[in-house]
């Protein structure tokens, strides 16, 4: 007789249902848009996105409905990702961020039959109301407010909707690949395009991604996810945490330095996740404060490029391990994450550090190359540039609605950003491929200028673009923020370059501003620099 083993479908459901049952009484910490500090348990979690499901069920909505959501990081939107995913829809985060034109566009798109959102985004969502074509339900995300009741007609609650739930709902046998979570990218040119994941590809993502060399999530740490729920999933954190029952830190929407600091110590949080611009809020908020992040051991940073001047002061001042990834809402997002390999242990720590500023290597469950202009494959020898390549099982096939691929002809998703991958696999992003600078024939790392710029004690931050030039076709500017009571010139800084880059590198020109602008997921909008200031080195401008 053959031998065999069980077989059962990889569901979302399948994560809350193990945090319920096995981490009942570990604690979910919730910041409300109030501010006020709200408690719960993965077990009270758990019961409420059964209800929420059951509920859901009585509203006649019908298995692969969408369900958006727009809201903070908070146990309400916890209960949604599982609520609605283990009944068979589709959760569908949505960037308030987002020009309200571009947000409807996003609702219609999917086809959104529930607006589910926090009463920060009531105006919003009475802004956009008239123009949400497939929204039947409306729900405010808290208990009964007569106020907002008169705001739009046959508003519903979401804590009596929950009530009305079935308390001993039993989640239905999905098959693994029913989808179950819906993101749509951040359309910085074009409209945004919806990225759709199914349950076993969030699974598997969560389970590669969560291991000693991924984001290596226990049951013993406390994990604040800064990156938003409505960004990437908060890049899988609320799934990885349902499995392996570790505490939760949800910041809600204060996510100033300050904030965050008095958060970290309050809850003795032991890993963050989130953007560079918010390890420089923090950076400033323990300053302030006088923390120093005592319980913090680590954290993990993506969106775009790390500043190397970050990893010293957090390792020096605080004890704190900055961990470089990189992905994308295509990838789900977990492509890479930079964890040392045994060799590295015998290297110094800042021989240590320069490995680290690297965006990793990719995990089980991925692969990637680098292909040319005519995409032949070229060699990973860490110096070869290319156009950055990904496959795997938790990447997107073709986007949302679209009948094409969004592969190539031999089944790569092509991530646009230019890059090196090293002999160990260890990836550096150099550049968004619409970034990057290509000077007389030869390619300016934007990135590389970028973390020059940030490393200068009087520059808070800074944004390099391609100009054009008659000569050389484009020449590099940088845009800088000046740090606080702080004054240096251009030619101070042009001069800081001196010996970091090759001299054809420097930037052409430094022009100061007060603040960059900043794109829905936190990343600095280079087009709307390119706009202002991309044609400073034309004779006449």
């Amino acid at each position: 007789m053959s031998g065999t083993m069980m077989q059962k479908q990889l569901t979302i459901s399948s994560l809350i249902e193990h945090a319920e049952r096995f981490h009942a009484g570990t604690e979910i910490v919730s910041v409300e848009t109030s501010g006020e500090v709200a408690r719960s348990t993965w077990g009270a979690v758990g019961a409420n996105a059964r209800r929420l499901a059951s509920a859901l069920d009585s509203l006649g909505l019908e298995p692969g409905a969408r369900v958006g959501t727009i809201a903070w990081n908070n146990r309400r939107h916890l209960e949604i990702y599982f609520g609605v995913a283990g009944g068979g829809r589709v959760t569908h985060t949505l960037n308030p961020r987002l020009h309200p034109e571009q947000l409807a566009y996003i609702v219609n798109h999917a086809q959104d039959r529930v607006l589910m959102f926090d009463s920060t985004f009531l105006p919003l969502v009475v802004a956009v109301k008239n123009h949400l074509d497939t929204v039947q339900h409306f729900v405010l995300l808290g208990a009964r407010d007569d106020e907002a009741a008169t705001k739009i007609d046959g508003l519903k609650f979401y804590d009596e909707l929950v009530a009305s739930g079935d308390a001993v709902y039993s989640w239905p046998n999905l098959d693994e690949n029913t989808p179950g979570a819906l993101c749509y990218t951040s359309g910085t040119t074009g409209n945004p395009k919806g990225v759709q994941y199914t349950h076993r590809s969030t699974v598997l993502h969560s389970i590669a991604g969560n291991q000693p060399d991924g984001i290596a999530i226990s049951a013993s740490d406390t994990v604040m996810p800064v990156v938003p729920m409505f960004h990437v999933n908060a890049w899988g954190v609320p799934y990885i945490a349902a499995h392996t029952g570790a505490k939760l830190v949800l910041p809600g929407p204060k996510l100033d330095g300050e904030s965050l600091a008095k958060l970290i110590d309050a809850e003795k949080v032991t890993l963050s996740l989130g953007v560079p611009t918010i390890w420089m809020s923090l950076l400033d908020g323990l300053e302030k404060t006088g923390s120093s992040a005592a319980s913090m051991t680590r954290t993990v940073v993506g969106g775009s490029a790390l500043p190397p001047s970050m990893i010293p002061t957090f390792r020096d001042k605080y004890g704190v391990d900055l961990v470089h990834a990189w992905g994308m809402t295509e990838t789900s997002p977990l492509g890479t994450l930079n964890q040392l390999l045994q060799k590295h242990r015998a290297l110094s720590e800042d021989e240590q550090a320069r490995v680290r500023l690297s965006q990793g290597r990719a995990p089980w469950g991925v692969d990637l190359r680098i292909v040319d202009e005519n995409g032949a494959l070229l060699p990973h020898d860490g110096e070869t540039q290319g156009n950055l390549q990904i496959c795997g099982h938790w990447i997107v096939e073709s986007y949302f609605g679209k009948d094409e691929s969004a592969l190539t002809e031999d089944g790569w998703f092509d991530t646009g950003d230019v890059a090196t991958i090293d002999s160990d696999g260890y990836v550096i992003i150099r550049d968004r491929s619409k970034d990057i600078i290509k000077s007389g024939g030869e390619w300016i790392s934007t990135v590389e200028l970028e973390n020059i710029a940030i490393a200068h004690p009087q520059v808070a931050n800074a944004a390099a673009i391609a100009a054009q030039h008659e000569k050389w076709g484009e020449r590099p500017v940088l845009i800088a923020v000046k740090s606080k009571n702080a004054d240096p010139s251009e030619q101070e800084l042009r001069d800081f370059y001196n010996g970091k880059v090759a001299s054809w590198q420097v930037p052409d020109r430094v022009i100061f501003v007060e603040d960059l602008p900043l794109g829905a997921t936190g990343k600095v909008m280079k087009n709307k620099l390119r706009e202002e200031f991309g044609d400073v080195l034309m004779e006449g401008k």
